[in-house]
């Protein structure tokens, strides 16, 4: 939860609080949502934090809703509202919030890369949601990560999409999972994983 405690108190805001210049800070505010939605339980952000507001919140003057003609808050708030929307469609993401058989990390020990990763379960045993999430500015080629499905996975989310203010680099929609064991799965899937960004991709079981 990133509530009204995070952005008072001489605290700053939530894009404030981002390393590096402005590009590093709009995308590292993306991929910290894209974490947050990615993990279990139900989802807390204090009002102005979609929009990328710059300065603290002030209960004494409104939201900084002009920030909305920027492109980069623009791109932000759009990146908001289709997780939003993504949480709300997939039920891998909400069905199991509050049991065990729906998380499962997939690699959350490389820490040479910066890179974590996730699947989500909904009641369907034959769907599953995998987040990958790199806390680079490097884009990563080729990072593989073990799933538990054959076929296609289909890239849900980006992060780093040009619509939401990124790079624009990504899976081309999709890939198609090979039979090469990984972190104890019996296929993996061979990924660019665009910088500071945050890649959801969802894969169903074929049919036997």
């Amino acid at each position: 939860p990133l509530s009204h405690d995070e952005v008072v108190h001489l605290k700053g805001s939530m894009l404030m609080k981002m390393p590096g210049d402005d590009w590093k800070r709009f995308a590292n505010l993306r991929l910290l949502f894209g974490y947050m939605y990615a993990q279990p339980g139900k989802k807390l952000l204090f009002m102005g934090a979609e929009l990328g507001e710059w300065r603290e919140w002030n209960h004494d003057t409104g939201l900084d809703w002009g920030l909305l003609g920027r492109p980069d808050n623009a791109g932000l708030h759009r990146w908001v509202r289709d997780l939003n929307h993504l949480y709300t469609s997939e039920a891998a993401l909400y069905e199991l919030d509050f049991e065990p058989a729906g998380f499962d990390w997939i690699d959350c020990h490389d820490y040479d890369h910066s890179v974590v990763s996730l699947l989500r379960r909904g009641v369907s045993p034959d769907i599953s949601v995998a987040a990958i999430f790199n806390f680079t500015p490097v884009p990563r080629e080729a990072y593989r990560i073990g799933v538990p499905h054959a076929g296609r996975w289909t890239e849900i989310a980006n992060s780093d999409a040009a619509e939401y203010g990124g790079s624009g680099l990504g899976n081309l929609g999709g890939v198609e999972a090979e039979p090469l064991p990984a972190h104890g799965h019996p296929y993996s899937l061979a990924l660019m994983l665009p910088p500071l960004a945050a890649v959801f991709l969802r894969g169903q079981a074929p049919a036997a």
